[in-house]
């Protein structure tokens, strides 16, 4: 084990970052259990289901990850697109009991266990590090998504999602980079943890700012610099830079 560790870690040294899987690339893991086929809307797993030891591998489609909030509205963490790997509050030990998987259009899922993933660390480590990485950059983009809900505005949080999607799938045009899917106010109100009427305001704000335009149901970036500084923005940055400059003005009167 001392040997594959360092084989590992030497891998992850030379690979930084890791694209998603091929549809070929799924069916050259020799996995052992059938594909699931989801329909759209089916359920893939829920609260109620133990997940643990569970990994997933999206051959085809689109799988949305969501929780419930106190409220009782659906926050969507994010939504998987085909050839990422899922799952990995099954590596923290976790029993995932707030997430939901949902498939958002005709789905194909390759379960893989924990028992197989260490099979495929053995067999072939380039692969084992490749998921590894996978899943650490699912987990650097929820780290991003907790900050996001606490410290900003929601058109802030709005243009994080949206830089997130020009990364995703962006497509470069005469206009800027443009979002091919068609993302309504209701789900991304369900990303942001806000209402429709927010999602609406927010994004006058942004158009408003110039940095962005909706066109057939299609969102396009127009001024990718300044919607990464709004981004960037954090309200509470903001309000102690504020109380800082009122303790300046209130000495000067002293």
């Amino acid at each position: 084990m001392i040997c594959l560790a360092a084989s590992v870690r030497k891998l992850l040294m030379q690979h930084r970052s890791a694209d998603p899987f091929s549809e070929q690339e799924i069916r050259g893991l020799g996995l052992q259990r059938p594909a699931l086929h989801l329909e759209p809307r089916e359920v893939l797993f829920t609260p109620e289901e133990d997940h643990r030891g569970e990994l997933y591998i999206l051959e085809k489609g689109r799988i949305r990850i969501y929780k419930m909030t106190l409220e009782g509205r659906e926050l969507t963490i994010d939504m998987v697109v085909a050839g990422v790997v899922f799952g990995e509050m099954a590596l923290t030990g976790q029993r995932g009991q707030e997430m939901y998987a949902q498939a958002m259009e005709p789905s194909v899922v390759c379960p893989l266990s924990c028992t197989e993933l260490e099979h495929l660390m053995l067999e072939k480590p380039e692969v084992g590090v490749r998921i590894v990485h996978l899943l650490s950059e699912r987990l650097r983009y929820y780290q991003s998504r907790v900050e996001d809900m606490s410290f900003k505005d929601a058109p802030s949080r709005l243009a994080s999602f949206i830089l997130h999607l020009v990364e995703r799938e962006g497509v470069v045009n005469r206009k800027g980079h443009k979002i091919p899917t068609h993302y309504t106010h209701e789900y991304l109100g369900t990303v942001i943890n806000a209402n429709r009427e927010t999602v609406t305001r927010a994004f006058a704000r942004l158009q408003d700012e110039g940095v962005v335009e909706l066109n057939r149901r299609h969102i396009y970036v127009t001024d990718i610099e300044a919607l990464q500084r709004i981004a960037a923005y954090r309200v509470l940055d903001h309000d102690r830079r504020t109380q800082n400059a009122m303790s300046r003005r209130a000495s000067s009167f002293a």
